[in-house]
């Protein structure tokens, strides 16, 4: 079956099975490796993209519920809050292993782009479910108030 949809602002066409999860079409077909394959049950959140600027974790969401939507992944994000997020997650090292990073830097950006000023329940909120193995939750919380801080009021 043939899918239309528009991926990191290009217009893609699929011919894959309508139920196969997002992610292996991201991956597989259109190789794409940024978004990461965890838990398969949408636990981790290493599998996270945004559908029409919204986080979703894509291991669980078939091809088919996106159908004529827009999907940025990781190597799509361009927003203002995106970069000022990429630039904190580097000058506060958060990243130990980084198998986890796509995902927290998927949903991170997201909060920022719907709330530009997040509190801490904020950041909580928005990042429940993204699993950091390594234990970076403190510096992550940290790099999501100094991106917001770097962004124009």
């Amino acid at each position: 079956m043939s899918i239309k949809l528009t991926l990191n602002a290009q217009s893609r066409e699929l011919d894959v099975d309508p139920d196969m999860p997002l992610l292996w079409a991201i991956r597989d077909h259109l190789q794409l490796t940024g978004t990461k394959f965890g838990c398969g049950m949408s636990l981790c959140g290493a599998c996270t993209v945004h559908l029409d600027g919204q986080p979703i974790r894509s291991c669980v969401t078939p091809v088919s519920a996106v159908a004529g939507k827009s999907i940025t992944t990781i190597e799509g994000l361009s927003s203002a809050a995106a970069k000022a997020i990429q630039d904190a997650w580097v000058k506060l090292d958060v990243p130990q292993c980084g198998y986890c990073q796509s995902g927290q830097i998927m949903s991170a950006s997201a909060l920022l782009a719907g709330n530009p000023k997040p509190t801490d329940a904020d950041i909580d909120a928005a990042m429940a479910g993204n699993i950091c193995r390594c234990n970076t939750y403190v510096r992550i919380r940290a790099a999501i108030h100094e991106a917001a801080a770097s962004l124009p009021a």
